[in-house]
């Protein structure tokens, strides 16, 4: 047995992220880039650091090759500790054969051993698609004040909104009374963040009940905390009232990043006080041209701005020529944009070419869809990208066809 630790952190990173389309084509979610230098993982991991949480264990299964090699040994974020720092966690084969995870409790079940390893007497399961700070020893401590089975945490939102969360309702001392899964008609706007905190013995015991009954969705929404619910187990709302974005679909994690931007940034980056751990090579410091024109943006190290950007976020080593113009957009590492062209509220995954004079998406407005051009996608000088479009491999090869 390793050192026993108080906590154990698990973090979800398996997800097959189809809503976010081509830029989860040949990457796990949690890898994707966010904010110019950091990917979405980035924010729990360092979360987790600045909360005095060490042992970390990263549950992959979709597309896990970046992620994997991304995380590498934790070193960036002081996870590669001897006896604990972060462990990426694939399914493996067991004694009864290989199991892809069913469901966010199998996942946990399946890595039973990895908790055992460390005798915890908490564990924090934690989902690696949101961008947020939150200081989770604040909530373990009031887990401990309650003397709780499990602990939630809750932020509050609209009530348009609340019928895509787990909703719940609470008394005056916090203790949850119901909980919902995307309720059709919420009695709450108390929304689960997808972030628990759990007593390891309690936890054991239901993932061991939930993985017996074969009629379940091995879901924590939908199966472990209605069941706990249900036994009288002590559960508690942890509310939180910071920045917090789930950047699940294209147009949040756009919006996400457009949260960094302004003179009073919704969300802020800068904080030495809760600093965002990321692996990343250093680069030369970025190069604004002479006829350049930059405003209201974020420029990452290792770009070269020749023309005008607005309201946008480069990622490192983007090279934007001479009479380009990219408004209102995200732009990925090593993204070259030609001379002339035109890229309008649009994320532009790495590695793409946007040739000369080309335009890529449409002004950003209500009734416009955010145009997405995929990873090492090379659009050809003076072609016409719609706005709204997913350009991947696919999307280019049956516009050849309409041509001929």
């Amino acid at each position: 047995m390793y050192n026993k630790k108080e906590c154990v952190a698990m973090l979800l990173a398996g997800g097959q992220g189809s809503r976010l389309y081509t830029l989860t084509e040949s990457t796990a979610k949690p890898a994707v880039p966010f904010g110019g230098k950091y990917r979405i993982i980035d924010f729990p991991m360092s979360n987790c650091v600045n909360s005095g949480i060490y042992t970390v264990g990263v549950l992959t299964q979709y597309q896990p090759l970046v992620l994997n090699e991304y995380i590498g040994n934790g070193e960036p974020w002081d996870l590669d500790r001897v006896s604990s720092g972060v462990r990426v966690l694939p399914p493996y084969q067991g004694k009864d054969g290989a199991d892809w995870y069913k469901g966010t409790a199998n996942a946990i079940y399946q890595n039973l051993n990895f908790i055992r390893r460390y005798d915890p007497d908490y564990v924090l399961i934690l989902s690696g698609d949101h961008i947020y700070k939150m200081d989770y020893s604040l909530m373990l401590h009031r887990h401990k004040e309650c003397q709780a089975d499990c602990t939630i945490a809750v932020l509050n939102v609209s009530l348009e909104e609340a019928s895509r969360f787990g909703i719940m309702t609470t008394d005056d001392e916090g203790r949850i009374t119901e909980f919902e899964e995307k309720p059709k008609q919420p009695k709450s706007t108390q929304a689960s963040m997808g972030i628990y905190i759990f007593s390891r013995s309690v936890l054991e015991d239901y993932l061991q009940r939930d993985d017996s009954d074969p009629d379940s969705s091995k879901d924590f929404g939908k199966n472990v905390i209605p069941a706990m619910l249900r036994d009288g187990c002590r559960m508690f709302a942890y509310p939180f009232e910071g920045y917090w974005k789930d950047v699940g679909t294209i147009a949040s994690l756009w919006e996400a990043n457009m949260d960094l931007l302004g003179a009073v940034p919704k969300f802020r980056l800068y904080d030495p006080e809760w600093r965002i751990y990321s692996r990343n090579n250093a680069l030369a410091p970025h190069h604004i041209g002479a006829y350049a024109h930059v405003s209201n943006s974020m420029i990452t190290e290792g770009c070269e701005i020749d023309g005008v950007v607005e309201n946008s976020v480069i990622s490192s080593g983007v090279r934007i020529a001479r009479g380009a113009i990219v408004r209102d957009s995200v732009v990925m590492s090593s993204v070259v944009i030609g001379e002339g062209a035109t890229v309008n509220y649009s994320i532009v995954d790495s590695d793409a070419v946007i040739g000369a004079g080309a335009v890529v998406g449409r002004t950003r407005s209500p009734s416009e869809a955010i145009t997405v051009i995929g990873s090492s996608i090379r659009i050809a000088p003076g072609t016409d990208i719609p706005g709204g479009a997913m350009v991947n491999a696919a999307f280019l090869q049956q516009e050849e066809r309409g041509k001929d």
